[in-house]
């Protein structure tokens, strides 16, 4: 065999594994496994994970995905808990065994130690009339008819038959709960996910009191002072802090085209008065949008509240913030 062929063998296969799983699972196990979820949402329990070997790893982000949705969930090492992690169980919990043989030694010898219920102890093995699969309550089919490797030896369709099915947990979690896209982001708030769905414009924008502002009868040369002494990219035309308009480089650029004597101009002749403004509560990933509109890219913008002046937002701080623009590349 090719090495292409081996290489999109491993694929299918594994994605066959992933359909027969589907095809094994039932009602009664998603009902069953809404029931523990709504439990532990109502009692403040934590959904416990654990597992050996390569399943320890699946078990670990099969934890951290849940936990990424609002679930309290942890990973446990078996023999980790005989020597005192034990601690960190209580009986408002559920516990999730991933095992492909359903025999695995160390979640065994754990078992008769864990204080959860027994419908609150998840089975997620490959064989559904193993020890394991005995003890749980609620028992998930994650057979396979062989692993990818060659030798049918190395963890690798079982694994990721387990991980599909972790995931397939979490996603009926996240729907039987209604975790909505605020509540995803409290959990992500460093990473771009959760700045996409969280992060505002008045937290990154320069506020009024720092960016230049003059009246409407200003001169081009005051505005040119104000712009001098608080660099922003543009400057803001005011009256009683009501936005009338900005002046920007291009502005300036265009008057002095006009007329040499242009530095004594009112900025109400050369201002552009209905400039794209944003909202302080504008999430910052929107604001990126509307600057880099194909149409026009616009790299600083006024943010007002109703019609009050009260900072600005320049494209460099939304690229300082991790956003990437969308028009690299193009």
């Amino acid at each position: 065999m090719g090495h292409k062929n081996l290489f999109t063998q491993v694929l299918l296969s594994e994605a066959k594994a992933i359909e027969r799983a589907a095809g094994q699972f039932t009602d009664e196990t998603a009902h069953q496994l809404v029931s523990v979820f709504e439990m532990l949402t109502g009692t403040g329990g934590s959904l416990i994970i654990s597992g050996v070997g390569k399943s320890g790893h699946i078990a670990t982000k099969i934890a951290a995905t849940f936990s990424s949705l609002g679930l309290p969930s942890f990973f446990l090492h078996p023999t980790e808990a005989m020597h005192g992690d034990l601690g960190r169980v209580t009986k408002s919990d559920a516990i999730v065994l991933i095992s492909k043989s359903g025999t695995t030694e160390e979640l065994l010898a754990l078992l008769p130690y864990v204080s959860i219920p027994k419908e609150r102890i998840i089975a997620l093995v490959g064989n559904i009339h193993s020890p394991i699969a005995r003890e749980a309550g609620i028992v998930i089919d994650a057979s396979v008819e062989k692993e990818a490797c060659l030798n049918d030896l190395a963890p690798t369709t079982s694994t990721t038959v387990a991980l599909a099915l972790g995931d397939a947990m979490a996603v009926l979690y996240e729907n039987a709960l209604g975790v909505s896209k605020e509540k995803f982001a409290v959990n992500h708030p460093a990473g771009l996910l959760g700045k996409t769905l969280s992060l505002t414009v008045d937290r990154l924008m320069t506020k009024a009191s720092d960016c230049p502002a003059v009246s409407e009868n200003a001169t081009l040369q005051d505005a040119i002072l104000a712009m001098t002494e608080k660099p922003v990219g543009m400057c803001a035309v005011v009256a009683d802090k009501t936005l009338k308009g900005i002046l920007v480089e291009g502005d300036i650029r265009r008057a002095f085209a006009k007329s040499a004597d242009a530095i004594n101009t009112p900025v109400r002749d050369i201002m552009t008065a209905t400039p794209t403004t944003l909202a302080p509560s504008t999430l910052a990933f929107e604001a990126l949008k509307t600057m880099e509109n194909p149409s026009r890219l616009i790299t600083v913008v006024p943010v007002v509240d109703g019609n009050q002046f009260v900072g600005v937002l320049r494209l460099h701080d939304l690229f300082k913030a991790g956003f990437q623009s969308s028009l690299s590349g193009k």
